[in-house]
């Protein structure tokens, strides 16, 4: 086995507190993940260990300076994200940091892990792309950004956001209000994920003329979608017949991205359309099928706990 030791040097403009954390929070996460000794010198850090290892930390270290120099904050969750893609030796983390978009408030929307960024690329790469995985991923969220961002780059001319209406217990029908109000619930989550990204009152604006358009999957039926890019959220409640429906209005120029968590069925007979497609689809030239799983939870290290003990009762069942 190969030892090495190695000193790394601080530039000196830089605040060693964001570097280390406050009261050295960042160097024990590290330590606790590696059998390397790390030591803090004034502006040196040494690190000693397995040769692999040092190599690691190095590469770890180097993308941790470029961040603080970059301006950009190193959190303890992302500080244990870069530290799986480099062990997994996926990505590096400077690679995640290339950005989707600026939100209007100037924060950056990028992939966080190596799944998202395997998501991300496919999207890119290909003509229609489905995101499969648990809640939390980003599945929806990315695919949104991507679609902005293809808005305003003018790759596409409208973005057209769609969910399956599934009904829990009540009938459309019997609900108060017009037909606005009533599908309001359905579609409401689209709402909040495009204003995070842009202004209330420019989505707005951009809703009215019709550049984006928020409405249920029904209402895609005998169109033919050119030039857009189109995202089909909670596609794990779609019937076989709606996801056929919903995939043959691709129009030239357009995009499609299909998200959904098959564990997750509303449908009475529990028929999904997005279990039924991969079997039919998978294999096809410009259509690509991404998994994502409680690795890629970014919301909240909980919900990765929570999304986790879920999958090991449905094992255990």
């Amino acid at each position: 086995m190969d030892f090495a030791q190695i000193s790394l040097t601080i530039p000196d403009d830089l605040d060693v507190t964001r570097l280390v954390g406050v009261n050295d929070a960042f160097l024990r996460a590290i330590e606790e993940r590696f059998d390397a000794r790390i030591t803090l010198r004034g502006d040196h850090i040494d690190i000693s260990g397995e040769a692999e290892e040092i190599q690691i930390l190095t590469a770890l270290f180097a993308d941790m300076i470029k961040m603080a120099e970059g301006g950009q904050e190193i959190t303890l969750e992302s500080l244990v994200q870069s530290i799986d893609l480099i062990r997994n030796g996926e990505f590096t983390p400077s690679i995640l940091r290339e950005d989707i978009l600026l939100t209007y408030r100037g924060k950056a929307i990028r992939a966080k892990t190596a799944g998202q960024k395997r998501y991300v690329t496919a999207i890119r790469g290909n003509t229609v792309t489905f995101g499969i995985g648990p809640a939390g991923t980003g599945k929806t969220y990315l695919a949104m950004a991507m679609a902005v961002a293809a808005l305003k780059r003018k790759e596409v001319a409208r973005i057209i956001l769609t969910r399956p209406v599934v009904e829990a217990g009540e009938s459309l029908g019997f609900l108060p209000g017009t037909i606005g109000e009533k599908l309001d619930p359905y579609i409401r989550p689209l709402y909040d994920a495009l204003f995070d990204m842009t202004d209330m009152e420019k989505g707005n604006q951009l809703i009215d003329q019709g550049v984006i358009e928020i409405a249920p999957l029904a209402y895609m039926r005998g169109r033919t979608l050119n030039d857009s890019f189109i995202v089909l959220d909670e596609a794990q409640n779609t019937t076989p017949d709606q996801m056929k429906m919903f995939l043959t209005r691709l129009g030239f120029g357009s995009k499609m991205v299909i998200t959904g968590d098959i564990t997750q069925l509303d449908l009475p007979r529990k028929v999904s359309g997005l279990k039924s497609v991969r079997s039919i689809l998978e294999g096809l030239e410009d259509i690509a099928f991404i998994d994502l799983t409680g690795k890629d939870v970014v919301r909240h290290s909980l919900v990765q706990r929570i999304v986790a003990a879920y999958s090991q009762a449905e094992q255990e069942q």
